[in-house]
């Protein structure tokens, strides 16, 4: 294990965070074509082979570990919440606004680790960049016009929640006997009891099918190779590599990317009011990250 992010580090980890960046536009112009719920399910089911794939080709087994089963459930169970309502907040909300909610993540896994994990309690630091990116989430939402309205305000609490519930899964991860399990395994439960539910849950649906066109299915096979299966080995790899918080430290550049992919892809409007709050939650999220957890 290296001892710092070095060059090659440096640029796995920016290439990461515009692929969650990325993702956010590729689920937007999904939502276009198929009920954002259903897309949701689907690719989760794809996901399913390509991680499969991936198990057989490295040789992976399959790990069923006493005392993890419920654990697996509940978590697939949060897993399935937090697509649901990121899905449905991009149905709703524009691509730069449930950025950088939903890439707030890191503000909540640290109240919540504060709690959790007797070592991990918040510092000055920590607080000072909680209090930035609260207050800039707070800000983002409530200064807009359309948004008070109603026009995303709906969208944006949803990408909040699934902010959260992803946090909450982090905690699973890092916090009880589910952790024990391999990064594939933990992947394998969520992905297997997510994708029934979802399908489930879509059925309410008046239009399962929108306006799809052939580009959507090409989309979503890239979201579960690429993104899911794919991007979430990557994503350990690079934390097997290299110090926690140095990976950690780039996830400020996860809502910018968004941000920039939202505007200049999918030309979403902005305002100064919005880029206050963006910008208060990115120096937030960098302060909760800096230097936490040295190697």
């Amino acid at each position: 294990m290296k001892n710092k992010i070095d060059k090659i580090g440096s640029i796995s980890l920016i290439s990461f965070s515009a692929l969650l960046g990325i993702n956010q536009v590729l689920i937007k112009i999904t939502n276009e074509g198929i009920d954002p719920i259903f897309s949701a399910g689907i690719r989760s089911l794809i996901a399913i082979f390509f991680l499969g794939l991936w198990m057989i080709l490295f040789n992976k087994s399959l790990d069923l570990k006493k005392g993890t089963y419920l654990l697996g459930i509940c978590t697939g169970i949060i897993f399935s919440l937090e697509f649901f309502l990121l899905y449905l907040a991009l149905d709703f909300t524009t691509v730069i606004r449930s950025s950088i909610i939903f890439y707030s993540m890191p503000v909540w896994l640290a109240i919540i680790s504060h709690f959790w994990f007797p070592n991990d309690k918040l510092t000055k630091i920590k607080c000072t960049g909680l209090i930035l990116s609260l207050s800039g989430i707070v800000w983002a939402i409530t200064h807009s016009v359309k948004s008070v309205s109603g026009g995303f305000l709906f969208g944006d609490l949803c990408a909040l929640g699934a902010s959260i519930l992803w946090a909450l899964i982090a905690i699973i991860s890092k916090g009880t006997k589910f952790g024990t399990l391999s990064t594939e395994m933990q992947l394998l439960w969520m992905l297997a009891i997510s994708f029934p539910i979802l399908i489930m849950m879509s059925l309410t649906s008046h239009e399962i099918i929108r306006d799809f066109k052939y580009y959507h299915a090409y989309i979503l096979v890239f979201q579960a190779s690429v993104v899911v299966a794919a991007g979430f080995a990557f994503w350990f790899w690079l934390l097997s590599i290299y110090p926690a918080s140095g990976v950690a430290s780039f996830a400020f550049l996860a809502p910018i990317f968004g941000i920039l992919f939202g505007i200049f892809i999918l030309k979403e409007p902005t305002d100064i009011n919005f880029g206050v709050g963006a910008t208060l939650v990115i120096f937030g999220i960098f302060l909760v990250n800096y230097n936490q957890n040295k190697p």
